[in-house]
């Protein structure tokens, strides 16, 4: 059967890339979305891949640069549908949201398309999307300090907890965050839709990051094989896993200086940063409040009075 995603169309055996029109630009000129799409040589799953819906996110589509050159249509089975760039608007000039109506795309899906540019971008990509046996939504910490994760974001009395959750298992980042997310995730809507979905965030970085990149490339070609898209033994390993988030932010204005690296196990009353002044002078300092995972961190050192520093996952385990 032949697979089309927009202006992509592939026969049994072929690849085919394209483009998926989503609106208009201020002049009229028609906004396109790259796409691709990998029909294998044999029947099988259907998988969905996108990346940048946040537009200063592109460590995911430095994943798919990667892994779309290596699927060869003869070697595999079922198929794959690749979004590269989510979100048109706020990649052109490097902004987390789309700077036409001021959203955030991954608070939008399902979409709708009679509504706001985000809402019919999102409508687009979701109409793709649900259509598959799989999604991978491909993020990272926006340019924050971040370790390599994934988010399972149904809620954990989700029906589609468990195949969720194997799913973040067979990615094999090494953590799973799994809370319950904000409306408006595709990570929450596609698990409604029966669709078992995570959203890996890989690492956080200004640009490319080279070592999270290669864990998304590693992960996509766990999944393909964990799935029987191709011939292969996926690695396993157990997960570190945090089912929520302790937040902290600065007591004092000043310069931070963190007292853990991201990643380590941090114990209740443990120091994680403190705040000097400009001659080095310390001002604060700030400690657990619980037992967790050093998880993510601002990347500028200064900070005024109540800005966010840093996370901790807590109530972790491991399976």
């Amino acid at each position: 059967m032949t697979i089309s995603l927009g202006t992509a169309s592939a026969a049994p055996g072929e690849f085919d890339v394209g483009r998926l029109a989503v609106g208009q630009t201020r002049n009229g000129t028609s906004v396109e979305l790259p796409v691709a799409v990998i029909n294998g040589a044999e029947p099988g799953k259907r998988l969905y891949m996108q990346a940048v819906s946040d537009g200063d996110e592109l460590n995911g589509l430095g994943v798919i640069r990667r892994v779309v050159p290596q699927l060869d249509p003869a070697e595999l089975s079922g198929s794959v549908l690749v979004v590269g760039i989510v979100n048109y608007y706020g990649f052109q000039v490097g902004e987390h949201r789309n700077p036409i109506d001021d959203r955030k795309l991954n608070r939008t899906f399902p979409g709708d398309e009679t509504g706001s540019s985000s809402e019919r971008i999102t409508a687009a990509v979701f109409n793709a999307a649900q259509s598959a046996d799989l999604i991978l939504d491909l993020h990272q910490g926006s340019t924050s300090r971040m370790i390599d994760e994934v988010r399972v974001r149904c809620g954990r009395r989700h029906s589609m907890h468990s195949e969720c959750l194997r799913l973040a298992k067979v990615f094999d980042c090494g953590y799973v965050l799994d809370q319950k997310g904000p409306e408006g995730q595709l990570a929450r809507v596609g698990p409604d839709e029966g669709i078992p979905t995570i959203d890996p965030e890989l690492g956080g970085a200004v640009g490319f990051n080279e070592s999270s990149i290669q864990q998304g490339v590693d992960g996509v070609f766990n999944v393909l094989r964990a799935y029987d898209f191709l011939e292969g033994t996926p690695t396993r390993n157990r997960q570190t896993r945090a089912k929520r988030f302790d937040q902290y932010g600065s007591p004092v204005g000043g310069i931070v200086e963190y007292q853990v690296d991201l990643g380590a196990r941090v114990s209740t009353g443990q120091t994680l940063f403190t705040i000097t002044d400009a001659f080095g002078q310390t001002k604060a300092s700030v400690s657990a409040d619980n037992n967790g995972i050093f998880w993510r961190s601002r990347r500028l050192p200064q900070v005024a009075s109540g800005e966010y520093v840093c996370s901790v996952g807590t109530n972790v385990d491991s399976y």
